[in-house]
C-alpha cells in the first residue's frame, strides 16, 4: 500500500472516531475560554503587582488545552486496540513501519493545525480582554508565542501516542500525562530548581512567555519537548515491532 493510501485510512479513521474529534474541539474551547476566563477576571490593581507577561496570561488556557492534546494522541493510537482494530490494520497496511508513521503523521497534523488555530485565537482573545496592557503579534513574544504554542500542542499529542503505543492503554497514559502536567511539574519546580524545567511540559511552555526565565530559551525548551516526544514515539515503534496485534 502506498503512503498516501496509509494516510487517507489514518484520516478516515480518526475522522471517524468520536471522542478523538471531541477532543480536538475541547483544546480549543478550553484553552479560550480559560484564557478569556483568567484575562477577563484580572483587575487593574493585580496587573500592576510584581511582574506581568501579558503573553504568558494570554494561554493561561493552554494549561487545560493541553490535556485534551493528550487526549487526542492517546485515543488515536489506544483506539487500535479495542475489540482487535489493530489486527485488520495490519492486515490492511502489513508493514508495520509505514503503519506506524501514517498513524502518527495524521494524529500529529491534526493536533498542529487545531493548536495553531487555537493559539492564535487565544492570544487575540487574551490580549484583547487585557486592555492597555494587551500587546500585539507584531511585539515580542506575539508571532512566536502563536506558533510556538501550537508545536508544543501537536507534541504532547505525539508524546501520548507513542506511549498509547507502548503501554497499549489510553487510560494508562493518561493516568500518568495528567498527573505530571497538571500537578508533578507544579511540585517538583517548588522543590527541586531548575530541574523542572526539563520536563516535557515545562520546557515546551517556555515559548508562552513573552521573556522566559531559566536556562532554557523558547525555541530551546520546545527542542526538549520535542526530544522527549521522539523518545516515546521511538518506544511505541519498538513495543509495535515486537510484540504481536
Amino acid at each position: 500500500m502506498p503512503f498516501s493510501a496509509a494516510l487517507h485510512s489514518e484520516w478516515i479513521k480518526i475522522r471517524s472516531l468520536r471522542s478523538g474529534t471531541g477532543s480536538l474541539l475541547a483544546v480549543f474551547a478550553a484553552s479560550v475560554a480559560f484564557t478569556a476566563l483568567a484575562c477577563g477576571a484580572l483587575g487593574e490593581p493585580e496587573r500592576g503587582d510584581g511582574p506581568f507577561d501579558p503573553v504568558f496570561l494570554s494561554f493561561y488556557g493552554l494549561l487545560f488545552g493541553q490535556v485534551a492534546a493528550i487526549s487526542f494522541g492517546a485515543l488515536a493510537f489506544s483506539s487500535e486496540y479495542h475489540t482487535g482494530a489493530l489486527r485488520i490494520s495490519l492486515a490492511a497496511v502489513p508493514r508495520r513501519g509505514l503503519f506506524y508513521t501514517a498513524k502518527l503523521a495524521v494524529t500529529g497534523a491534526l493536533a498542529l493545525a487545531v493548536g495553531l488555530v487555537t493559539g492564535l485565537v487565544t492570544f487575540l482573545t487574551g490580549q484583547e480582554l487585557m486592555g492597555d496592557p494587551g500587546i500585539g503579534l507584531g511585539d515580542p513574544g506575539g508571532l512566536r508565542s502563536v506558533v510556538g504554542s501550537g508545536i508544543y500542542l501537536a507534541l504532547m499529542a505525539l508524546f501520548a501516542a507513542g506511549l498509547a503505543a507502548l503501554l497499549r492503554s489510553g487510560v494508562a497514559v493518561l493516568g500518568i500525562l495528567v498527573p505530571l502536567v497538571l500537578i508533578v511539574s507544579f511540585v517538583v519546580g517548588d522543590v527541586s530548581g531548575g530541574i523542572a524545567q526539563y520536563l516535557p511540559d515545562r520546557a515546551g511552555q517556555l515559548v508562552v512567555h513573552q521573556h522566559p526565565e531559566g536556562d532554557l530559551g523558547p525555541w530551546t525548551g520546545l527542542a526538549v519537548t520535542a526530544a522527549w516526544t521522539a523518545v516515546a514515539v521511538l518506544a511505541g515503534w519498538w513495543a509495535l515491532r515486537r510484540r504481536d496485534a
